[in-house]
């Protein structure tokens, strides 16, 4: 009796356990996969800000707003002083507008909650694919299309390496286009 229990647990219990908890983790992990890479991350800013309107149709470049991003390792969130540049004159009845007034008028920073983050144990310079003729797009997306901007690409070292590694065919744009670094201390440093 004891023996066919055994038998019984080891050829089909195991097995069939194992399979279930082989199932769930593959399904786990796929159906996961969008909010462990952060596609479709769109949080609610403080002030609702239209790209479509502001990068589209009135075709603003992003580097107005975004300073540094050819001199320095990050792109800048823009401050209230730069909203404020146009603000003071365009639109102030607006909502949106006299939020934005009381964040300048009270000289305080918006909060605005951070889109596109890559884990902070890479490093990633903005300045040097700038440079390099990389266009904003080719990371985060037709950003002039988002009426609320979201991250449409993981921010993964696979596709990062996938950039690296075939540039002509993720940046076909580009005529020239040198091999990225693939090193490990390109970006683990």
């Amino acid at each position: 009796m004891k023996r066919t229990v055994l038998d019984y647990a080891l050829k089909i219990r195991l097995p069939l356990t194992l399979f279930v908890v082989a199932i769930s983790f593959v399904l786990t992990f796929y159906f996961s996969r969008a909010e462990r890479d952060s596609v479709g991350y769109k949080p609610e800013q403080p002030i609702k800000f239209s790209h479509k309107l502001h990068a589209g149709q009135m075709a603003i470049d992003c580097q107005y707003c975004h300073i540094g991003v050819t001199k320095e390792r990050q792109a800048i969130i823009p401050s209230v002083n730069i909203c404020m540049n146009c603000h003071t004159i365009s639109r102030k009845d607006k909502p949106e507008i006299i939020k934005l007034t009381k964040y300048y008028n009270d000289g305080n920073i918006i909060p605005w909650k951070r889109i596109h983050k890559i884990p902070e144990y890479a490093y990633f310079n903005h300045s040097v694919h700038i440079n390099k003729g990389i266009d904003c797009e080719s990371c985060h997306g037709d950003v002039k299309e988002m009426e609320v901007v979201e991250q449409v690409k993981p921010f993964t070292m696979t596709a990062c390496l996938d950039c690296h590694r075939q540039p002509e065919k993720n940046l076909p744009y580009l005529k020239k286009v040198k091999l990225g670094p693939e090193y490990c201390s390109a970006c683990h440093r």
